[in-house]
């Protein structure tokens, strides 16, 4: 270094002492720390005073000195040194203090005068500070500084002056290989070998490496093997190499030589002489790092390695490594990573090697991903509002620059600005219609925010953003002109598709109920059509489309004129029906509840008539006055008059007609001056307010009234009058149905209605015009709503509970009388109006009454629970709890509302069966749940069991569908189990649910019931024996018996039927455990026995028929010879093929809809889908096909023609068919023909036991009339087992004498069996319903039948 100013040459020497006092210097001197060790203690404080020995004196304190000595001579330099090398320490104290010692005493810088500078530098082992230093100026060189000891240039002067400091201190990890053998003690550190190696290489250690500069400690840190590896360390400051080398042949001298030190194994690696820095301190993905390190060691001899990787880092595309040597002092390597990715983190490792020496630097980086957050994609008006798009990256840092990019089909800027305190960018935007016109409407543009780090790492972020138009409306451009009653539609097109919202509302600002417009989206447009079917005045006014998309609007308006017309319901007319003499005269009137100005004609036949106008109040009338004598020719005769409404916008609407009989006038019986007059017998309807009844014009009655001439005078048969204040009501709602606005008048009008009929409920009582006028309310109502609150929920039950009371049920039986649907439309209407329930709270009301009970839940997200609830109804003596389990409940969408209504009346009231029977009482529940169940779902209902009538409960629901859609009872479905004074229903769908019982239904412990099943059991029993042994007898005689053709195919057929038979008897088993034991799950099951039955029992009947027709070839077609093979072609194709179409058409045809099999059994349905008559009628036919060919054969043998006598064993086994089919056919038709009796409703016990006995014994039959009885199988086994075998010689023709077999034609016993069995034949086929229910009722409201 140079330094001005000076022109003597000085040195710096710096002195250590120890004293046990403070020592006062009289030179000037700089006092500052050194660390200095104990022999064995590492480094302890930072402080320049330290412990020298420990003695019982006190502690010695060392310091260290600094003195500046000026020569005017240089050549005083090197004696001075020369001096001070030759010195031993430490050196005593003198007289003046004797506890003071001289420790050592170093150069540390020379100075020398140059020109007029001075040039200084460092002695070995000293150094200027590092952090002074400049390396990249070089500065002018003095011949006379020592080599590699410079410091080019300095920032400036040291803190504490121009002196050279002594090199800090580093750790050496050394190693030096012992060419010994390994000993396992040498691992364990507190072993005796150990623990001598340990002392003796450190004794050696110590006196070789004390003459390093700065030397402090040295320790052995273990050993390894390989022979035998030793691990020291050594605290000194950087030596060089060639005075370590000193200092290792020192080792080796001083070490006994037992231990054969191998001096060329010596390895040193310091850690704390390189500085290791990363540029940027947080790296992200994507920047370009550089690793530094920096060793004060002369050498380019650098590698680079990244840990976990097995090969050094080598120059390539991403990493690049440069080593340079800085003035011959400090190596420098860079390690530049570029673009660094997620991969290139860890512990990176920089190690330089010259001679023995590693020095090693460890640093490990973290690489972050850049994590951009943003917008949403958005949607944008262009509107000229101004949008704000937002990016910020996740870890708040500087960044070079933030960039703004947008790529799509239209271009809209906007301007960029950075948040202050914050990483994130926002980029501000206004469109206005001219950037995005009608033709870019929904288009998408992209924008991208780019973040670029100082060091070249980028990422990105896109929003994708909608630019829509303002959108440019369309209505229909006609006119809008219609009467009361017509239709008319609004359409309104956007030219822009995208829309939040779209809704219609009048001029005064009313939202039209959303059921009257749709509204749909296209690529290029939209659009939205208001649809009124039936218009009233009501929709008279101003109509505004409004598209509403963010915070901007769109609209169009239309005006629509609605010209008064009245309707024809509205039209009331009189007489609906009335007689006239031939020469008589008949007032006509039309009245209407307006009066507006309507042209108004009367029509008769082809002729009109003006009318007259009456005004009455608000009621006005229109009359004319019929005159028999100028407008018909001929009497009697049948005239149909009405009455012609036209309004302004000539558009005219006609009454309905009105019937005038004119009749002989001796002919007339009956006369009154309101009614009319009429026949004998003679029927005639009357609008209620034009009958005797009193009604005022402001509040008419309504209903129609019929009256019936009885003798002289007018008789009242029908009354369905409804009283001023329904059918005011009854007015309300119709018009409610076509308002505009009706979703807003809906609970209002409900409260009233519910007000008003509990008023009136003496009038509801003794009128089934009344009441049936209030069902058609609550049907017409349930239709509007799509959404029902909780009061209008209320406000319908106390309805219900009105007219649901015990003491209007008599007036309901009136109603049933009449042949209508009241009660099932009632309950549809109920079903409605709770589908549509919601609570705002998430919570169902509990409403309880007299005569209806309601209870519900709102499924809530998370975990479910059960849905349970329990009615109790006292008055009633009824209760039921409804179930629904937790893992169906989880099934269905969350805010669903499981809602369940209670009736203790409402079973009484609902339509009868079909048979007429009377059910006992008990709770009709219906379920419901507001949205679509898609999951397999299943409902447990508990009644209570009223089992006055001693019959068999039965589980069913009210099908809305049967019975041409006026609803009926149904069981299918549902499973029933009968616990004690309650019965269980488990059902797999929601409806109106209750129990029946029919008093015709077998009881489980009725004798009856018991015995067919007694017979069923054991005849079966003896089928399935029998049909076995008949198999076996076959397969024992089958070559003996198959000797000819027609043999052949006779024993195919008769095997065929008994296996299809045994088969169908298995099958009807399975089928009786899966009804006996009410099994829920095997639905599957029953339909897979029912339909294995159908076709085994058909195979029965199809090779009977094969065998009869095989029958009718061989006597017929005689000079026709198939083969073999065909025959049994054909013969398998007709046994078995055509049972299988039948049976897989008739399950095809029936299983989707449910219906294929019975409700309480498994087999074919009856009451359905008359599903049984696939099986029935093939069955007869094939008996009367078999007859009939019996016949004919017969005739044919007993009458053959000439030539075509067959020879003696095909007449012999035409004659043993003919038998076969002449017994089994009849005895399979007559076995059929009781089943079919048992279908029908009422049928005598006797059937049911006739058709069990001869269904189950079937196989007994097959084994003795299609089997044993045949004479060469008698002959076959008893050739085959009797004790006295024949000679295989023997004529089949010789007599048997006294032989015979036992079951032989010509035997007594098969005489016997003739005359028992020849004519009389019983032969059973089994079926699947063994109990044979009198009465299966289906039903879609659960209840129990008795």
């Amino acid at each position: 270094m140079k330094h001005p100013g000076r022109t003597t040459l000085c040195f710096v020497i710096l002195v250590i002492y120890s004293s046990q006092v403070t020592a006062t210097w009289n030179i000037e001197s700089i006092v500052h720390p050194l660390s200095l060790q104990e022999h064995e203690l590492a480094e302890e404080e930072p402080l320049r005073q330290k412990r020298a020995v420990a003695t019982s004196h006190p502690t010695a304190k060392e310091y260290t000195v600094d003195i500046e000595i000026s020569f005017k001579n240089a050549s005083f330099l090197d004696p001075v040194k020369a001096y001070l090398n030759s010195l031993s320490f430490p050196i005593q104290g003198n007289d003046t203090d004797p506890i003071a010692n001289i420790l050592s005493i170093e150069v540390t810088t020379v100075c020398r005068p140059t020109g007029n500078e001075i040039w200084c530098s460092c002695e070995t082992g000293y150094r200027w500070p590092q952090e002074q230093c400049l390396h990249n100026l070089t500065c002018q060189e003095h011949d006379h500084a020592p080599a590699g000891h410079r410091c080019n240039c300095l920032k400036g002067l040291p803190p504490n002056g121009p002196f050279c400091q002594l090199q800090r201190d580093i750790t050496l990890r050394m190693s030096v290989r012992l060419n010994v053998g390994f000993q396992e003690d040498l691992r364990n550190t507190s072993s005796a070998l150990y623990r001598s190696y340990k002392t003796d290489l450190e004794t050696a250690f110590w006196k070789g490496y004390s003459i390093l500069p700065g030397f402090k400690l040295v320790t052995v840190t273990g050993f390894r093997p390989g022979s035998v590896v030793v691990a020291y360390e050594i605290r000194t400051t950087t030596p060089s190499p060639g005075l370590m080398h000193r200092a290792n042949e020192l080792v080796t001298q001083n070490l006994n030589q037992t231990y054969k030190m191998d001096y060329t194994s010596f390895q040193a690696v310091t850690s704390n002489e390189t500085r290791f820095s990363v540029t940027p301190e947080i790296i992200f993905e994507g920047d370009t790092v550089t690793l530094v390190c920096e060793t004060d060691v002369p050498s380019s001899n650098v590698s680079w390695h990244h840990v976990g990787r097995l090969s050094d880092i080598q120059n390539g595309s991403r990493f690049w490594v440069y080593t340079t040597v800085l003035n011959n002092l400090t190596s420098v390597s860079r390690l530049t990573v570029f673009n660094i990715t997620l991969g290139d983190a860890g512990e990176y490792i920089c190690k330089l090697t010259i001679d023995i020496f590693e020095y090693e630097s460890r640093k490990k980086i973290n690489v972050t991903p850049i994590r951009i957050l943003a917008n949403e994609d958005m949607k944008v008006t262009c509107d000229n509002s101004p949008v704000s798009l937002n990016c910020c990256s996740e870890i708040n840092v500087n960044w070079s620059q933030v960039k703004w990019k947008q790529e799509g089909e239209i271009t809209i800027p906007g301007n960029s600005e950075a948040d202050s305190g914050s990483s994130c960018s926002r980029y501000t935007l206004k469109a206005d219609g001219s950037q995005c016109p009608s033709g870019s409407a929904g288009r998408t543009v992209i924008y991208t925010c780019e973040f670029i780090s100082f060091h070249g790492a980028r990422g990105s972020k896109s929003i994708e953003v909608t630019f829509t138009s303002v959108a440019n409306l369309t209505i229909t451009p006609d006119p809008i002109s219609v009467s009361e009653g017509q239709n008319f539609s609004i359409k309104c097109i956007s030219d822009v598709s995208n829309y939040d919202e779209v809704y219609w509302k009048t001029s005064a600002g009313i939202k039209i109920y959303q059921r009257f417009y749709t509204a749909r989206k296209y690529p290029d447009r939209a659009e939205s059509v208001l649809t009124v079917r039936s218009s009233t005045r009501e929709w008279n006014g101003t109509y505004q489309c409004m598209f509403k998309y963010k915070n901007s609007y769109s609209f169009a308006t239309k005006d629509v004129t609605v010209h008064p017309l009245p309707q024809e319901p509205n039209i009331m007319v009189d007489p609906l029906e009335a007689s006239i003499p031939c020469t008589g005269s008949h007032p006509f009137t039309c009245c209407v509840e307006e009066d507006e100005d309507y042209k108004v004609t009367f029509q008769v036949d082809t002729l009109s008539f003006p009318a007259a106008k009456e005004v009455h109040g608000k009621q006005v009338c229109y009359k004319f006055n019929f005159m028999a004598k100028s407008i018909v020719s001929w009497c009697p005769k049948h005239v149909n008059v009405f009455c012609h409404f036209t309004n302004a916008a000539n558009n005219s609407v006609r009454s309905r007609s009105m019937k005038l009989n004119l009749v002989p006038g001796e002919n007339i019986a009956c006369r009154d001056p309101i009614i009319g007059v009429g026949e004998p017998g003679k029927v005639i309807p009357k609008l209620c307010r034009f009958s005797n009844l009193s009604s005022s014009p402001a509040s008419p009655v309504g209903g129609i009234m019929t009256y019936k001439c009885v003798g002289s005078q007018w008789e009242v048969k029908k009354s369905d009058c409804i009283s001023a204040p329904i059918n005011s009501l009854l007015q309300l709602a119709k018009a409610l149905s076509k308002s505009p606005s009706q979703d807003k008048k809906l609970p209002t009008y409900l409260k009233d209605l519910s007000v008003s009929t509990d008023k009136v409920a003496h009038e509801v009582s003794s009128s089934p015009g009344n009441l049936g006028a209030i069902v058609n309310i609550l049907d017409l109502l349930s239709t509007v709503p799509i959404q029902v609150n909780s009061e209008m929920m209320m406000n319908v039950l106390l309805t219900l509970n009105v007219i649901l009371d015990k003491p209007i049920l008599s007036t309901w039986k009136v109603l049933q009388q009449q042949q209508t649907n009241h009660s099932s439309q009632l309950l549809d209407s109920v079903e409605r109006f709770s589908r549509a329930l919601r609570s705002k709270d998430s919570t169902i009301l509990s409403i309880s009454h007299t005569n209806v009970q309601m209870r519900g839940m709102v499924i809530k997200s998370g975990s479910p629970k059960p849905y349970e609830q329990r009615f109790v109804f006292s008055d009633s003596d009824l209760w039921g709890n409804v179930a629904i389990d937790e893992c169906h409940v989880e099934n269905l969408q969350p805010d669903t509302s499981i809602v369940t209504v209670a009736f203790p009346t409402l079973k009484t009231i609902l339509a009868q069966d079909t048979q007429g029977k009377n059910f006992a009482d008990s709770l009709v529940m219906t379920t419901t749940v507001s949205h679509t169940i898609t999951a397999p779902f299943r409902i447990s209902m508990t009644f209570k069991n009223n089992n006055s009538l001693g019959g068999k409960p039965q589980c069913v629901f009210w099908n809305f569908s049967l019975a041409n859609y006026t609803g009926g009872w149904d069981s299918s479905g549902c499973y029933m189990k009968v616990d004690g004074d309650s019965v269980v229903c488990s059902c797999d769908h929601l409806t109106s649910f209750s129990i029946l019982m029919s008093p015709d239904s077998p009881d489980p412990d009725s004798l009856l019931k018991i015995l067919l099943d007694i017979i069923s059991y054991i005849g079966l029993c003896f089928s399935i024996l029998s049909l076995a042994a008949c198999l076996v007898v076959e397969a024992v005689v089958w070559k003996s018996v198959t000797k000819n053709r027609t043999s052949y195919m006779r024993h195919i057929c008769i095997v065929n039927i008994a296996a299809s038979l045994l088969v169908a008897d298995i099958w009807f088993i399975v089928a009786s455990t899966i009804r006996d034991h009410h099994y829920v799950l095997n639905e599957t099951a029953c339909v897979a026995a029912t339909f294995f039955i159908h076709f085994f029992y058909l195979s029965v009947f199809f090779w009977m028929l094969t065998l009869g027709l095989m029958l009718f070839y061989r006597l017929v077609f005689i000079l026709h010879d198939s083969s073999k093979s065909i025959q049994k072609a054909i013969a398998f194709s007709l046994g078995y093929g055509c049972p299988l179409i039948i049976s897989v058409i008739t399950v095809g045809a029936t299983q989707p809809r449910e219906v294929y099999t019975r409700k309480n059994a498994c087999w074919l349905n009856w009451e359905d889908t008359k599903a049984l008559l696939a099986f029935v009628i093939p069955a007869l036919i094939i008996v009367v096909v078999n007859m009939t060919i019996t016949v004919v054969v017969i005739t044919k043998i007993l009458r053959p023609s000439i030539g075509d006598k067959p020879n003696k064993q095909e007449k012999n086994s035409l004659f043993q068919i003919t038998k076969s089919i002449g017994v089994l056919t009849p005895l399979l038709g007559l076995t059929w023909g009781f089943g079919l009796a048992t279908v029908f409703q009422g049928s005598n016990a006797v059937f049911h036991i006739v058709f069990t006995l001869l269904n189950a014994f079937q196989g007994l039959f097959i084994l003795l009339f299609g089997c044993l009885w045949d004479q060469k199988v008698q002959e076959a086994l008893l050739k085959k087992y009797s004790l006295s075998r024949w000679s295989s010689q023997h004529s089949k023709s010789t007599s048997l004498g006294s032989s015979t077999p036992v079951f032989s034609m010509s035997s007594p016993i098969s005489r016997r069996f003739n005359n028992l069995f020849g004519k009389t034949g019983t032969y059973n086929v089994s079926t699947p319903e063994t109990t044979s229910s009198s009465l299966e009722n289906t039903s879609s409201a659960y209840s129990l039948l008795n």
